[in-house]
């Protein structure tokens, strides 16, 4: 059973479209001569945040004022995506966003969520620190505390696939990078409400398996660590909610390597002149590990944003790891 009916859906991609125009799905010829593959690019990094959450905060920001009486703000712990998608929705809804970072986080990402207008707040090595520090702060201050996973967020966040899914007739399969679940469990939301049997694909980072080491056991399992530049994917343990949907809706859970993440950023850049952060590249860099299944196929990967320091970028396309 779908978590929305396509009514839903469409009502939602509706609103987020009076904000966010839709992204363009292009298959690049020089990215398909390149891996010999028929891929089929969602452009997420085309966004005014260049990301897809920017979707998603609209959605949530917006059930919290039909809701609630009174919402004093709100304060949610990310990577940088989400929090960006939180402070742009927050500031449009007229309330305050308090965002935590680890300590370490991405310099320029922090930045874009200060210029929305959220106090950026670093604490904790890693997002499972922060995500523990923003609970006990939204206690102490009276907010709301903003999940990485929540119906709403999935129900804006589906605009995208709606959008693909339009777009583009008969996918066989989809490669979507796997966070904390609102991108692939948006996906499979659509999929199962418009009554396909398009195949999903999570795709995690070596270094930051959870959700790989999850679905191969049938449970939640928690990492010690979440060791990848590609910070978009950087979690030790899936929310059980999300995973529940990944569980029986995704066709596979994949890992690529951080080495195979940056030359997929690499190839985005020669192939299509677009940039990609570490985790809007990985769904490419698992459909060419996939080849072979991949071959005389119609593939989706969603890009699914272009977030990444300049320093960093700079690095991958030298060949090197930031």
């Amino acid at each position: 059973m779908s978590l929305f009916s396509i009514a839903e859906l469409r009502e939602a991609a509706d609103y987020v479209h009076e904000y966010v125009p839709p992204t363009p799905t292009i298959n690049w010829p020089l990215l398909d001569r390149a891996t010999g593959l028929s891929l089929y690019v969602k452009h997420e990094n085309h966004t005014r945040l260049g990301a897809f959450k920017i979707r998603g905060g609209l959605t949530f920001c917006r059930y919290l004022k039909s809701s609630f009486d009174t919402v004093v703000g709100i304060i949610s712990a990310t990577r940088g995506n989400h929090g960006q998608s939180l402070a742009h929705a927050a500031r449009l809804a007229g309330i305050s966003a308090t965002i935590i970072v680890p300590h370490g986080n991405s310099a320029e990402k922090n930045a874009a969520m200060r210029a929305w207008g959220a106090e950026v707040i670093e604490h904790g090595d890693d997002f499972q620190d922060a995500a523990e520090y923003a609970a006990r702060q939204a206690v102490a201050k009276n907010l709301v505390m903003v999940p990485p996973f929540h119906p709403e967020l999935v129900r804006g966040v589906a605009s995208y696939g709606l959008e693909l899914f339009d777009a583009v007739k008969n996918l066989d399969r989809i490669y979507v990078p796997v966070g904390m679940g609102s991108g692939i469990c948006s996906l499979i939301t659509v999929r199962d409400a418009l009554g396909l049997d398009t195949e999903i694909i999570g795709v995690v980072a070596t270094g930051a398996d959870a959700v790989l080491q999850s679905f191969r056991a049938g449970h939640v399992i928690e990492t010690a660590v979440a060791k990848t530049f590609a910070d978009g994917v950087a979690c030790r343990c899936p929310d059980p909610a999300a995973f529940q949907i990944i569980l029986k809706g995704a066709s596979d859970i994949v890992a690529v390597s951080d080495e195979q993440i940056r030359d997929a950023m690499c190839l985005y850049f020669s192939s299509c002149h677009t940039l990609a952060e570490g985790a809007g590249a990985a769904s490419l860099a698992a459909a060419i590990a996939d080849r072979d299944r991949n071959i005389g196929k119609k593939i989706a990967v969603i890009l699914t944003g272009a977030n990444i320091d300049r320093a960093d970028y700079a690095r991958v396309l030298n060949g090197d790891l930031p």
